[in-house]
Protein backbone atom coordinates (compact mmCIF):
# COMPACT_ATOMS: atom_id res chain seq x y z
CA UNK A 1 0.00 0.00 0.00
CA UNK A 2 2.77 2.43 0.86
CA UNK A 3 4.52 1.59 -2.41
CA UNK A 4 1.22 2.22 -4.24
CA UNK A 5 0.84 5.63 -2.50
CA UNK A 6 4.42 6.55 -3.44
CA UNK A 7 3.75 5.64 -7.07
CA UNK A 8 0.37 7.34 -7.42
CA UNK A 9 1.13 10.61 -5.58
CA UNK A 10 3.32 12.13 -8.33
CA UNK A 11 0.62 11.28 -10.88
CA UNK A 12 -2.10 13.02 -8.84
CA UNK A 13 0.08 16.10 -8.44
CA UNK A 14 0.78 16.18 -12.17
CA UNK A 15 -2.93 15.88 -12.99
CA UNK A 16 -3.77 18.66 -10.53
CA UNK A 17 -1.18 20.94 -12.09
CA UNK A 18 -2.53 20.12 -15.55
CA UNK A 19 -6.13 20.86 -14.49
CA UNK A 20 -5.02 24.13 -12.94
CA UNK A 21 -3.30 25.13 -16.17
CA UNK A 22 -6.37 24.14 -18.18
CA UNK A 23 -8.66 26.12 -15.89
CA UNK A 24 -6.64 29.27 -16.49
CA UNK A 25 -7.39 29.00 -20.18
CA UNK A 26 -11.09 28.33 -19.81
CA UNK A 27 -11.86 31.96 -18.88
CA UNK A 28 -10.39 33.23 -22.13
CA UNK A 29 -11.95 30.39 -24.13
CA UNK A 30 -15.41 31.27 -22.74
CA UNK A 31 -15.21 34.89 -23.92
CA UNK A 32 -16.64 35.77 -27.32
CA UNK A 33 -13.85 37.73 -29.07
CA UNK A 34 -16.47 39.50 -31.19
CA UNK A 35 -18.65 40.64 -28.27
CA UNK A 36 -18.39 43.88 -26.28
CA UNK A 37 -17.91 43.04 -22.60
CA UNK A 38 -17.27 46.61 -21.43
CA UNK A 39 -19.54 49.56 -22.22
CA UNK A 40 -18.47 51.84 -25.06
CA UNK A 41 -18.51 55.07 -23.08
CA UNK A 42 -18.98 57.47 -25.96
CA UNK A 43 -21.92 55.48 -27.30
CA UNK A 44 -23.62 55.51 -23.90
CA UNK A 45 -23.34 59.30 -23.83
CA UNK A 46 -24.67 59.71 -27.37
CA UNK A 47 -27.61 57.45 -26.55
CA UNK A 48 -28.57 59.47 -23.48
CA UNK A 49 -28.35 62.79 -25.34
CA UNK A 50 -30.43 61.60 -28.28
CA UNK A 51 -33.04 59.83 -26.17
CA UNK A 52 -33.48 62.83 -23.91
CA UNK A 53 -34.14 64.93 -27.01
CA UNK A 54 -37.01 62.54 -27.69
CA UNK A 55 -37.94 58.89 -27.90
CA UNK A 56 -41.37 59.32 -29.46
CA UNK A 57 -44.89 58.91 -28.15
CA UNK A 58 -44.48 58.73 -24.33
CA UNK A 59 -42.27 61.77 -23.66
CA UNK A 60 -42.95 63.98 -26.68
CA UNK A 61 -46.48 63.33 -27.99
CA UNK A 62 -48.26 62.46 -24.75
CA UNK A 63 -46.41 64.91 -22.51
CA UNK A 64 -44.59 67.75 -24.25
CA UNK A 65 -47.41 68.09 -26.80
CA UNK A 66 -50.72 66.84 -25.40
CA UNK A 67 -50.19 68.10 -21.87
CA UNK A 68 -48.02 71.18 -22.08
CA UNK A 69 -48.68 72.62 -25.54
CA UNK A 70 -52.29 72.76 -24.37
CA UNK A 71 -51.59 73.94 -20.82
CA UNK A 72 -49.46 76.78 -22.17
CA UNK A 73 -52.20 77.55 -24.73
CA UNK A 74 -49.74 77.33 -27.59
CA UNK A 75 -52.06 74.79 -29.19
CA UNK A 76 -55.67 73.68 -28.83
CA UNK A 77 -57.63 70.57 -29.74
CA UNK A 78 -61.28 69.65 -30.08
CA UNK A 79 -60.32 66.09 -29.12
CA UNK A 80 -60.63 65.03 -25.49
CA UNK A 81 -57.29 63.17 -25.52
CA UNK A 82 -55.38 66.46 -25.17
CA UNK A 83 -55.24 66.62 -21.37
CA UNK A 84 -53.54 70.00 -21.14
CA UNK A 85 -56.10 71.63 -23.41
CA UNK A 86 -59.05 70.70 -21.23
CA UNK A 87 -57.49 69.37 -18.01
CA UNK A 88 -59.28 66.14 -18.84
CA UNK A 89 -57.93 62.76 -17.78
CA UNK A 90 -56.25 60.58 -20.40
CA UNK A 91 -54.21 58.32 -18.07
CA UNK A 92 -50.90 59.30 -19.69
CA UNK A 93 -49.69 61.39 -16.75
CA UNK A 94 -46.93 58.95 -15.81
CA UNK A 95 -45.42 58.43 -19.25
CA UNK A 96 -42.72 61.09 -18.87
CA UNK A 97 -41.66 59.76 -15.44
CA UNK A 98 -41.28 56.22 -16.75
CA UNK A 99 -39.41 57.40 -19.85
CA UNK A 100 -36.96 59.55 -17.89
CA UNK A 101 -36.05 56.79 -15.45
CA UNK A 102 -36.35 53.88 -17.86
CA UNK A 103 -34.77 55.43 -20.96
CA UNK A 104 -33.20 58.89 -20.66
CA UNK A 105 -31.22 58.08 -17.52
CA UNK A 106 -30.39 54.39 -17.94
CA UNK A 107 -27.26 54.53 -20.12
CA UNK A 108 -26.16 57.79 -18.51
CA UNK A 109 -26.06 56.30 -15.03
CA UNK A 110 -24.14 53.28 -16.34
CA UNK A 111 -21.66 55.68 -17.93
CA UNK A 112 -21.18 57.68 -14.73
CA UNK A 113 -20.53 54.50 -12.76
CA UNK A 114 -17.95 53.31 -15.32
CA UNK A 115 -15.84 56.47 -15.23
CA UNK A 116 -16.17 57.85 -11.72
CA UNK A 117 -12.90 56.20 -10.60
CA UNK A 118 -10.94 57.26 -13.70
CA UNK A 119 -9.38 60.70 -13.10
CA UNK A 120 -8.05 60.81 -16.66
CA UNK A 121 -11.70 60.98 -17.82
CA UNK A 122 -12.50 64.04 -15.73
CA UNK A 123 -14.17 65.90 -18.60
CA UNK A 124 -16.32 62.94 -19.57
CA UNK A 125 -17.41 62.61 -15.94
CA UNK A 126 -18.17 66.32 -15.62
CA UNK A 127 -20.18 66.36 -18.84
CA UNK A 128 -22.14 63.28 -17.81
CA UNK A 129 -22.98 64.79 -14.43
CA UNK A 130 -24.08 68.08 -16.00
CA UNK A 131 -26.35 66.10 -18.30
CA UNK A 132 -27.69 64.08 -15.36
CA UNK A 133 -28.82 67.33 -13.76
CA UNK A 134 -30.56 68.33 -16.98
CA UNK A 135 -32.36 64.98 -17.22
CA UNK A 136 -33.51 64.96 -13.60
CA UNK A 137 -34.39 68.65 -13.28
CA UNK A 138 -37.15 67.97 -15.78
CA UNK A 139 -38.38 65.04 -13.67
CA UNK A 140 -38.56 67.03 -10.45
CA UNK A 141 -40.03 70.11 -12.12
CA UNK A 142 -42.89 68.08 -13.58
CA UNK A 143 -43.59 65.79 -10.61
CA UNK A 144 -42.05 67.35 -7.47
CA UNK A 145 -40.43 64.87 -5.10
CA UNK A 146 -38.73 62.16 -7.19
CA UNK A 147 -35.86 59.66 -6.95
CA UNK A 148 -32.58 61.53 -7.26
CA UNK A 149 -29.78 60.09 -5.12
CA UNK A 150 -30.85 56.50 -5.88
CA UNK A 151 -32.04 57.17 -9.42
CA UNK A 152 -30.82 54.79 -12.12
CA UNK A 153 -29.13 52.42 -9.68
CA UNK A 154 -31.00 49.24 -10.64
CA UNK A 155 -28.31 47.91 -12.99
CA UNK A 156 -25.45 49.16 -10.82
CA UNK A 157 -26.44 48.32 -7.26
CA UNK A 158 -29.73 46.45 -7.56
CA UNK A 159 -31.77 49.35 -6.20
CA UNK A 160 -35.05 48.74 -8.03
CA UNK A 161 -37.25 50.61 -5.55
CA UNK A 162 -35.50 53.97 -5.17
CA UNK A 163 -36.52 56.34 -2.43
CA UNK A 164 -37.90 59.73 -3.36
CA UNK A 165 -35.88 62.82 -2.42
CA UNK A 166 -37.71 65.97 -1.45
CA UNK A 167 -37.51 68.66 -4.09
CA UNK A 168 -36.20 71.01 -1.40
CA UNK A 169 -33.17 68.68 -1.15
CA UNK A 170 -32.89 67.93 -4.88
CA UNK A 171 -32.39 71.52 -5.93
CA UNK A 172 -29.35 72.17 -3.71
CA UNK A 173 -27.84 68.88 -4.89
CA UNK A 174 -28.39 69.73 -8.55
CA UNK A 175 -26.90 73.20 -8.17
CA UNK A 176 -23.89 71.89 -6.24
CA UNK A 177 -23.36 69.19 -8.87
CA UNK A 178 -23.33 71.82 -11.63
CA UNK A 179 -20.82 73.93 -9.72
CA UNK A 180 -18.50 70.96 -9.13
CA UNK A 181 -18.72 69.75 -12.72
CA UNK A 182 -18.12 73.21 -14.19
CA UNK A 183 -14.98 73.61 -12.07
CA UNK A 184 -13.72 70.14 -13.09
CA UNK A 185 -13.82 70.79 -16.82
CA UNK A 186 -10.26 70.90 -18.18
CA UNK A 187 -9.51 71.84 -21.83
CA UNK A 188 -6.23 69.91 -21.70
CA UNK A 189 -7.95 66.56 -21.07
CA UNK A 190 -9.86 64.18 -23.35
CA UNK A 191 -13.58 64.52 -24.13
CA UNK A 192 -16.31 62.49 -25.83
CA UNK A 193 -15.41 64.18 -29.13
CA UNK A 194 -17.93 63.51 -31.88
CA UNK A 195 -19.94 61.24 -29.58
CA UNK A 196 -21.00 64.46 -27.92
CA UNK A 197 -23.79 65.49 -30.29
CA UNK A 198 -24.54 68.55 -28.16
CA UNK A 199 -21.18 70.39 -28.30
CA UNK A 200 -18.79 67.97 -30.06
CA UNK A 201 -16.57 67.81 -26.99
CA UNK A 202 -16.09 71.59 -26.67
CA UNK A 203 -15.13 72.02 -23.01
CA UNK A 204 -15.71 75.79 -22.99
CA UNK A 205 -19.23 75.32 -24.36
CA UNK A 206 -20.01 72.72 -21.72
CA UNK A 207 -18.88 75.09 -18.99
CA UNK A 208 -21.11 77.81 -20.41
CA UNK A 209 -23.99 75.34 -20.57
CA UNK A 210 -23.45 74.31 -16.93
CA UNK A 211 -23.56 77.90 -15.69
CA UNK A 212 -26.55 78.74 -17.91
CA UNK A 213 -28.43 75.74 -16.49
CA UNK A 214 -27.37 76.94 -13.03
CA UNK A 215 -28.95 80.31 -13.86
CA UNK A 216 -32.22 78.58 -14.80
CA UNK A 217 -32.30 76.45 -11.65
CA UNK A 218 -31.10 79.24 -9.39
CA UNK A 219 -33.86 81.52 -10.59
CA UNK A 220 -36.36 78.72 -9.99
CA UNK A 221 -35.87 79.35 -6.24
CA UNK A 222 -36.78 83.05 -6.47
CA UNK A 223 -40.11 82.70 -4.66
CA UNK A 224 -39.40 79.86 -2.24
CA UNK A 225 -35.88 80.88 -1.13
CA UNK A 226 -34.86 84.32 -2.45
CA UNK A 227 -31.54 84.31 -0.59
CA UNK A 228 -30.31 81.07 -2.14
CA UNK A 229 -31.78 82.09 -5.47
CA UNK A 230 -29.70 85.28 -5.46
CA UNK A 231 -26.61 83.33 -4.39
CA UNK A 232 -26.84 80.82 -7.23
CA UNK A 233 -27.85 83.35 -9.87
CA UNK A 234 -24.83 85.48 -9.01
CA UNK A 235 -22.57 82.38 -9.09
CA UNK A 236 -23.90 81.46 -12.51
CA UNK A 237 -23.34 84.94 -13.93
CA UNK A 238 -19.84 85.09 -12.47
CA UNK A 239 -19.03 81.64 -13.87
CA UNK A 240 -19.98 82.66 -17.39
CA UNK A 241 -23.36 82.10 -19.04
CA UNK A 242 -24.22 82.10 -22.75
CA UNK A 243 -23.36 85.31 -24.61
CA UNK A 244 -24.62 84.63 -28.16
CA UNK A 245 -26.54 82.13 -30.29
CA UNK A 246 -23.36 80.16 -30.98
CA UNK A 247 -23.58 78.98 -27.35
CA UNK A 248 -27.05 77.44 -27.75
CA UNK A 249 -27.26 73.84 -26.54
CA UNK A 250 -28.92 72.01 -29.43
CA UNK A 251 -29.12 68.63 -31.07
CA UNK A 252 -29.36 68.65 -34.85
CA UNK A 253 -31.87 66.43 -36.62
CA UNK A 254 -32.24 64.89 -40.06
CA UNK A 255 -35.49 63.40 -41.36
CA UNK A 256 -35.74 59.77 -42.36
CA UNK A 257 -34.54 57.87 -39.29
CA UNK A 258 -36.00 57.57 -35.81
CA UNK A 259 -32.57 58.12 -34.29
CA UNK A 260 -32.00 61.36 -36.20
CA UNK A 261 -35.42 62.98 -36.77
CA UNK A 262 -37.09 65.62 -34.61
CA UNK A 263 -39.56 63.60 -32.55
CA UNK A 264 -41.92 66.47 -31.73
CA UNK A 265 -42.29 67.17 -35.43
CA UNK A 266 -42.77 63.49 -36.24
CA UNK A 267 -45.48 63.05 -33.61
CA UNK A 268 -47.29 66.22 -34.68
CA UNK A 269 -47.23 65.11 -38.30
CA UNK A 270 -48.19 61.52 -37.48
CA UNK A 271 -51.18 62.13 -35.22
CA UNK A 272 -52.15 65.79 -35.13
CA UNK A 273 -51.39 67.16 -38.60
CA UNK A 274 -51.56 64.33 -41.16
CA UNK A 275 -51.93 65.67 -44.68
CA UNK A 276 -54.88 63.33 -45.22
CA UNK A 277 -56.92 65.53 -42.87
CA UNK A 278 -56.81 68.36 -45.43
CA UNK A 279 -56.87 70.82 -42.56
CA UNK A 280 -59.94 69.32 -40.91
CA UNK A 281 -58.15 67.65 -38.00
CA UNK A 282 -59.03 68.75 -34.46
CA UNK A 283 -55.55 70.08 -33.51
CA UNK A 284 -54.62 73.70 -34.26
CA UNK A 285 -52.57 76.57 -32.90
CA UNK A 286 -54.17 78.23 -29.89
CA UNK A 287 -56.14 81.45 -30.03
CA UNK A 288 -54.17 82.84 -27.07
CA UNK A 289 -50.88 82.50 -28.97
CA UNK A 290 -52.13 83.74 -32.36
CA UNK A 291 -53.91 86.74 -30.83
CA UNK A 292 -50.80 87.73 -28.86
CA UNK A 293 -48.66 87.57 -32.00
CA UNK A 294 -51.19 89.51 -34.09
CA UNK A 295 -51.66 92.20 -31.41
CA UNK A 296 -47.91 92.88 -31.41
CA UNK A 297 -47.49 92.69 -35.19
CA UNK A 298 -44.95 89.97 -34.41
CA UNK A 299 -42.72 88.89 -37.33
CA UNK A 300 -42.54 85.36 -35.88
CA UNK A 301 -46.19 84.76 -36.80
CA UNK A 302 -45.33 83.61 -40.34
CA UNK A 303 -42.49 81.50 -38.97
CA UNK A 304 -44.75 79.76 -36.44
CA UNK A 305 -48.06 79.48 -38.29
CA UNK A 306 -49.51 78.40 -41.61
CA UNK A 307 -52.83 77.29 -43.00
CA UNK A 308 -52.98 73.57 -43.72
CA UNK A 309 -52.02 73.90 -47.38
CA UNK A 310 -48.53 75.04 -46.34
CA UNK A 311 -48.01 71.75 -44.50
CA UNK A 312 -48.23 69.64 -47.65
CA UNK A 313 -44.55 68.72 -47.66
CA UNK A 314 -44.23 68.08 -51.39
CA UNK A 315 -45.68 71.51 -52.16
CA UNK A 316 -44.30 73.62 -49.30
CA UNK A 317 -41.98 75.84 -51.31
CA UNK A 318 -44.87 76.89 -53.51
CA UNK A 319 -47.57 77.05 -50.81
CA UNK A 320 -45.89 78.67 -47.78
CA UNK A 321 -45.51 82.21 -49.17
CA UNK A 322 -49.32 82.44 -49.39
CA UNK A 323 -50.36 80.15 -46.51
CA UNK A 324 -48.23 82.04 -43.93
CA UNK A 325 -49.87 85.41 -44.65
CA UNK A 326 -50.42 86.95 -41.19
CA UNK A 327 -53.88 88.25 -42.12
CA UNK A 328 -55.08 84.65 -42.65
CA UNK A 329 -53.96 83.24 -39.30
CA UNK A 330 -56.60 82.28 -36.75
CA UNK A 331 -56.25 80.37 -33.48
CA UNK A 332 -58.59 77.82 -31.94
CA UNK A 333 -59.71 78.58 -28.36
CA UNK A 334 -58.74 76.12 -25.63
CA UNK A 335 -61.14 74.01 -23.65
CA UNK A 336 -63.75 73.02 -26.23
CA UNK A 337 -64.80 69.89 -28.09
CA UNK A 338 -66.53 69.45 -31.44
CA UNK A 339 -69.91 70.20 -29.85
CA UNK A 340 -69.15 72.91 -27.27
CA UNK A 341 -67.13 74.94 -29.80
CA UNK A 342 -70.50 75.99 -31.24
CA UNK A 343 -70.90 78.19 -28.17
CA UNK A 344 -68.05 80.26 -29.59
CA UNK A 345 -68.72 79.79 -33.31
CA UNK A 346 -72.46 79.24 -33.92
CA UNK A 347 -73.02 76.88 -36.80
CA UNK A 348 -69.49 75.48 -36.51
CA UNK A 349 -68.70 72.51 -38.74
CA UNK A 350 -65.60 70.42 -39.39
CA UNK A 351 -65.15 72.18 -42.71
CA UNK A 352 -64.37 75.36 -40.79
CA UNK A 353 -61.31 73.77 -39.17
CA UNK A 354 -59.40 74.31 -42.41
CA UNK A 355 -59.53 78.05 -41.67
CA UNK A 356 -57.50 77.70 -38.45
CA UNK A 357 -53.71 77.86 -38.24
CA UNK A 358 -51.35 74.93 -37.74
CA UNK A 359 -47.69 74.79 -36.59
CA UNK A 360 -45.47 75.36 -39.61
CA UNK A 361 -43.92 72.00 -40.57
CA UNK A 362 -41.50 73.82 -42.84
CA UNK A 363 -39.85 75.59 -39.91
CA UNK A 364 -40.37 74.93 -36.19
CA UNK A 365 -42.27 71.65 -36.76
CA UNK A 366 -39.94 70.30 -39.43
CA UNK A 367 -38.47 66.82 -39.08
CA UNK A 368 -35.13 68.56 -39.70
CA UNK A 369 -35.61 71.21 -36.99
CA UNK A 370 -33.07 71.08 -34.14
CA UNK A 371 -34.00 70.26 -30.54
CA UNK A 372 -33.08 73.32 -28.50
CA UNK A 373 -31.98 72.13 -25.06
CA UNK A 374 -31.23 75.58 -23.64
CA UNK A 375 -31.18 78.83 -25.60
CA UNK A 376 -29.24 82.07 -25.38
CA UNK A 377 -32.50 84.02 -25.52
CA UNK A 378 -33.71 82.25 -22.35
CA UNK A 379 -30.47 83.25 -20.61
CA UNK A 380 -31.03 86.90 -21.58
CA UNK A 381 -34.63 86.84 -20.33
CA UNK A 382 -33.37 85.50 -16.99
CA UNK A 383 -30.64 88.15 -16.93
CA UNK A 384 -33.35 90.77 -17.48
CA UNK A 385 -35.08 89.47 -14.36
CA UNK A 386 -31.76 89.37 -12.49
CA UNK A 387 -31.13 93.01 -13.39
CA UNK A 388 -34.65 93.92 -12.30
CA UNK A 389 -34.00 92.26 -8.92
CA UNK A 390 -30.59 93.90 -8.54
CA UNK A 391 -28.77 90.57 -8.87
CA UNK A 392 -26.94 91.24 -12.12
CA UNK A 393 -25.30 93.93 -14.20
CA UNK A 394 -26.85 95.98 -16.99
CA UNK A 395 -30.46 97.05 -17.19
CA UNK A 396 -33.52 94.89 -17.54
CA UNK A 397 -34.32 96.67 -20.82
CA UNK A 398 -30.90 95.88 -22.29
CA UNK A 399 -31.26 92.18 -21.56
CA UNK A 400 -34.90 92.17 -22.69
CA UNK A 401 -33.86 93.60 -26.07
CA UNK A 402 -31.00 91.11 -26.39
CA UNK A 403 -33.33 88.22 -25.55
CA UNK A 404 -35.89 89.09 -28.22
CA UNK A 405 -33.17 89.84 -30.78
CA UNK A 406 -31.43 86.52 -30.11
CA UNK A 407 -34.67 84.59 -30.39
CA UNK A 408 -35.66 86.17 -33.70
CA UNK A 409 -32.17 85.71 -35.10
CA UNK A 410 -32.21 82.03 -34.11
CA UNK A 411 -34.69 81.45 -36.93
CA UNK A 412 -31.46 80.84 -38.90
CA UNK A 413 -31.06 77.50 -37.06
CA UNK A 414 -34.18 76.07 -38.69
CA UNK A 415 -34.78 74.82 -42.24
CA UNK A 416 -34.61 77.72 -44.69
CA UNK A 417 -38.05 78.12 -46.20
CA UNK A 418 -39.56 81.00 -48.14
CA UNK A 419 -42.46 82.42 -46.12
CA UNK A 420 -44.92 85.26 -46.58
CA UNK A 421 -42.16 87.73 -45.70
CA UNK A 422 -40.04 86.41 -48.57
CA UNK A 423 -37.60 84.78 -46.16
CA UNK A 424 -37.56 82.72 -42.95
CA UNK A 425 -34.68 84.51 -41.23
CA UNK A 426 -35.92 87.70 -39.57
CA UNK A 427 -33.63 90.64 -40.52
CA UNK A 428 -32.30 93.05 -37.90
CA UNK A 429 -34.26 95.99 -39.32
CA UNK A 430 -37.55 94.20 -38.64
CA UNK A 431 -36.31 93.14 -35.20
CA UNK A 432 -35.42 96.71 -34.28
CA UNK A 433 -38.80 97.92 -35.48
CA UNK A 434 -40.49 95.29 -33.29
CA UNK A 435 -38.48 96.37 -30.23
CA UNK A 436 -39.44 99.99 -30.86
CA UNK A 437 -43.13 99.01 -30.87
CA UNK A 438 -42.81 96.72 -27.84
CA UNK A 439 -40.28 98.28 -25.43
CA UNK A 440 -39.88 97.26 -21.82
CA UNK A 441 -41.55 99.94 -19.71
CA UNK A 442 -38.84 100.67 -17.15
CA UNK A 443 -41.12 103.15 -15.36
CA UNK A 444 -43.63 100.41 -14.58
CA UNK A 445 -43.81 98.38 -11.37
CA UNK A 446 -41.72 95.27 -10.79
CA UNK A 447 -44.72 93.05 -11.49
CA UNK A 448 -45.60 94.84 -14.71
CA UNK A 449 -42.05 94.54 -15.99
CA UNK A 450 -42.01 90.87 -15.04
CA UNK A 451 -45.22 90.43 -17.01
CA UNK A 452 -43.67 92.04 -20.07
CA UNK A 453 -40.45 90.04 -19.81
CA UNK A 454 -42.06 86.65 -19.38
CA UNK A 455 -44.91 87.18 -21.80
CA UNK A 456 -42.15 87.79 -24.34
CA UNK A 457 -40.35 84.69 -23.06
CA UNK A 458 -43.54 82.69 -23.69
CA UNK A 459 -43.84 84.08 -27.23
CA UNK A 460 -40.17 83.36 -27.93
CA UNK A 461 -40.06 79.89 -26.41
CA UNK A 462 -42.68 78.48 -28.75
CA UNK A 463 -39.98 78.59 -31.44
CA UNK A 464 -38.07 75.87 -29.58
CA UNK A 465 -41.16 73.78 -28.76
CA UNK A 466 -39.80 73.13 -25.27
CA UNK A 467 -43.19 73.20 -23.59
CA UNK A 468 -41.70 71.65 -20.43
CA UNK A 469 -39.65 74.77 -19.71
CA UNK A 470 -42.43 77.13 -20.78
CA UNK A 471 -44.65 75.37 -18.21
CA UNK A 472 -42.05 75.67 -15.44
CA UNK A 473 -41.30 79.34 -16.11
CA UNK A 474 -45.01 80.17 -16.25
CA UNK A 475 -45.65 78.47 -12.89
CA UNK A 476 -42.78 80.36 -11.26
CA UNK A 477 -43.54 83.80 -12.65
CA UNK A 478 -47.28 83.64 -13.24
CA UNK A 479 -46.82 85.08 -16.74
CA UNK A 480 -48.31 85.21 -19.24
CA UNK A 481 -51.73 85.57 -17.69
CA UNK A 482 -53.70 82.56 -18.88
CA UNK A 483 -57.34 81.79 -18.14
CA UNK A 484 -57.75 78.14 -17.16
CA UNK A 485 -60.18 76.07 -19.23
CA UNK A 486 -63.25 74.75 -17.44
CA UNK A 487 -64.28 71.83 -19.61
CA UNK A 488 -67.13 69.69 -18.17
CA UNK A 489 -65.74 66.87 -16.03
CA UNK A 490 -62.20 68.33 -15.88
CA UNK A 491 -59.82 66.97 -13.24
CA UNK A 492 -58.73 70.31 -11.72
CA UNK A 493 -62.06 71.85 -10.74
CA UNK A 494 -61.59 74.62 -13.29
CA UNK A 495 -58.15 75.52 -11.95
CA UNK A 496 -54.80 75.40 -13.71
CA UNK A 497 -52.85 72.16 -13.87
CA UNK A 498 -49.59 72.71 -11.95
CA UNK A 499 -47.88 69.29 -11.97
CA UNK A 500 -48.16 65.77 -13.33
CA UNK A 501 -49.28 62.81 -11.26
CA UNK A 502 -46.94 59.91 -10.55
CA UNK A 503 -47.38 56.81 -12.74
CA UNK A 504 -49.66 54.06 -11.47
CA UNK A 505 -46.67 51.69 -11.57
CA UNK A 506 -44.99 53.64 -8.75
CA UNK A 507 -48.05 53.31 -6.52
CA UNK A 508 -47.92 49.53 -6.96
CA UNK A 509 -44.27 48.55 -7.51
CA UNK A 510 -42.61 51.18 -5.29
CA UNK A 511 -45.47 51.72 -2.87
CA UNK A 512 -43.52 52.44 0.32
CA UNK A 513 -41.48 55.23 -1.26
CA UNK A 514 -44.47 56.52 -3.22
CA UNK A 515 -46.53 56.74 -0.03
CA UNK A 516 -43.75 58.65 1.72
CA UNK A 517 -43.57 61.12 -1.17
CA UNK A 518 -47.31 61.74 -0.88
CA UNK A 519 -46.99 62.23 2.88
CA UNK A 520 -44.20 64.76 2.34
CA UNK A 521 -45.49 66.64 -0.68
CA UNK A 522 -49.27 66.37 -0.53
CA UNK A 523 -51.94 64.51 -2.44
CA UNK A 524 -50.96 63.09 -5.83
CA UNK A 525 -53.11 65.56 -7.73
CA UNK A 526 -52.63 67.83 -10.73
CA UNK A 527 -53.38 70.80 -8.47
CA UNK A 528 -50.74 70.04 -5.80
CA UNK A 529 -47.88 72.51 -6.44
CA UNK A 530 -44.26 71.44 -6.32
CA UNK A 531 -42.02 72.89 -3.60
CA UNK A 532 -40.63 75.86 -5.54
CA UNK A 533 -44.03 76.85 -6.98
CA UNK A 534 -45.06 79.49 -4.44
Amino acid sequence: MKRFQRNILPSIMAIAMLLSACDKGFEAMNQNPNAFTDPVLGNLFTTSLIRTAGTGTPDRNRTNIKYFAGTMQYMASLGINWSGDKNYENNQFGDLFETIYGTHLKELQQLIAAIEEKPELVNEGAMANIWRVFVLHRATDMYGDVPYTEAGQGYISGTFKPRYDKQSAIYPMMLASLETAAQQLDPSKSTFGNNDVLYQGDVAKWKTFAYSLMLRLGMRLSNVDPGQSKNWVEKAIAGGVMTNNDDIAKIEHVAGNENTQNWDAFELKRESLPESNAGKGPVKLGKTLIDALVDRDDPRLSFYATLWQGNIVAEQSARLPASTNPTLQQGLPNGYDANTIRNVFPGFSNEMLAEFSEPNTGTIASLNAPTIILSYSEVEFLLAEAALRGWGSGTAAEHYNKAITANMQSTSLFPITTLYTGQSIIPITIINSYLARNPLDESASFDKQMEQIFTQFWLAHFMYYDNFEAFSTWRRTGYPLLDPPNYPGNFTGGKHLVRLRYPVSEATLNKENYDQAIADQGSDLYTTPVWWDK
